[in-house]
């Protein structure tokens, strides 16, 4: 039996980046999708669920049209056959069964971490060789294809480079990966509104046509290339730029030990998401606003936005009495149920032994 986990990631700071060769920096999380996986030797590839429900049943060899699966979720599973085949896997078939502890829409990306488990068994028990960032890349494709949604590469990147105890500051043009150390004296939190989302059914796409429409405008290749001077007067494109610089900013603030500059960068971050890029809601907002007002260094949405999860920076010995207070005032003002998760950031994706 084949053990593969795959985690899913939290993101510090730097979102709608990525799709514009931006700056991020995600962490990989302890919570995460395991796929257990035999070879068969029939040329399917039968996959259950415990936790979703159902049964699917593919040819290997990557030729169903990922949309024509039934249930949903299948259609990863679909997809990755099918970038696997291009890539040239042979279509050696196997039984899986998947188990995940990432919460669903949710925006810690337990949709990138399936995928990425899926990558990594059906490419070994094909006996075809891949490399971390090729698993990254066909993942990636596989997401698109799976849910017609044009994502970017963080997501998958995250779940497959993670280090413990660090951060990573991902430059989604270079593909490079840089580790940075999280200060032990601070710790990540990562809380639920209650309301899911489904990137499917949001404006995602939208804004990422508006992005590359603006970029086209200013005759960059992408919004990495423009100043901040060109997109003073579009705010789609403005978050994008400034964005970018929080990054960089946020990540010399963490290497120095400033928690309280990381926390007003986070804050800054969410203005631009919330007020020029238009991707925050009332729950996110009140949730944001209830754990600042509770102590955390700075907190903001994490992900794509139109619901799922906030971040926030917390010290370490202050976690419990910060959660209790925000939390309370969340549920009075939204009769909303959030849900905490303190994570802590692990290595990537790989085989269990």
């Amino acid at each position: 039996m084949l053990v593969i986990r795959a985690p899913g990631r939290v993101n510090l700071i730097g979102d709608h980046t990525d799709y514009q060769d931006g700056l991020c920096l995600p962490m990989a999380i302890d919570r995460e999708v395991e796929v257990r996986a035999r070879e068969r030797g029939d040329g399917l590839v039968v996959a259950r669920s415990d936790a979703i429900g159902g049964v699917v049943e593919l040819p290997a060899d990557g030729t169903t049209d990922p949309a024509s699966v039934e249930p949903r979720w299948g259609r990863s599973i679909a997809a990755v056959l099918q970038a696997l085949a291009e890539r040239g896997r042979s279509p050696i078939g196997f039984d899986m069964e998947v188990s995940s502890t990432v919460p669903l829409g949710s925006g810690l990306s337990s949709s990138a971490a399936f995928t990425v488990a899926v990558v990594i068994a059906a490419a070994e028990i094909g006996r075809f060789a891949l490399d971390r960032r090729s698993i990254a890349l066909a993942a990636q494709a596989a997401e698109q294809r799976a849910t017609g949604l044009p994502c970017g590469v963080m997501d998958q990147m995250a779940s497959v480079f993670g280090r413990a105890g660090h951060a990573l500051l991902l430059d989604c043009r270079s593909l490079d990966i840089e580790a940075v150390p999280l200060p032990e004296s601070a710790a990540v939190v990562v809380v639920h509104t209650g309301v899911p989302r489904r990137l499917e059914d949001s404006a995602y796409a939208e804004r990422r046509s508006a992005c590359e429409a603006a970029a086209a405008h200013l005759g960059v290749a992408t919004l990495r290339d423009a100043t901040p001077a060109q997109v003073a007067d579009d705010p789609f494109a403005r978050h994008v730029v400034s964005e970018n610089q929080r990054v960089v900013t946020f990540v010399d603030a963490l290497r120095a030990g400033d928690l309280d500059r990381c926390g007003r960068l986070m804050g800054a971050s969410h203005e631009s998401l919330r007020d020029d890029f238009r991707v925050s809601t009332h729950a996110l907002d009140a949730l944001v606003d209830a754990l600042v007002d509770a102590g955390a260094y700075g907190a903001r949405l994490t992900g794509a936005g139109f619901g799922g999860c906030v971040v926030g920076l917390v010290a370490g010995d202050a976690v419990d009495a910060v959660i209790a207070r925000a939390l309370a005032r969340y549920r009075s003002t939204t009769g909303l149920t959030p849900m905490p998760i303190v994570v802590h950031a692990v290595d990537g994706a790989g085989r269990v032994d």
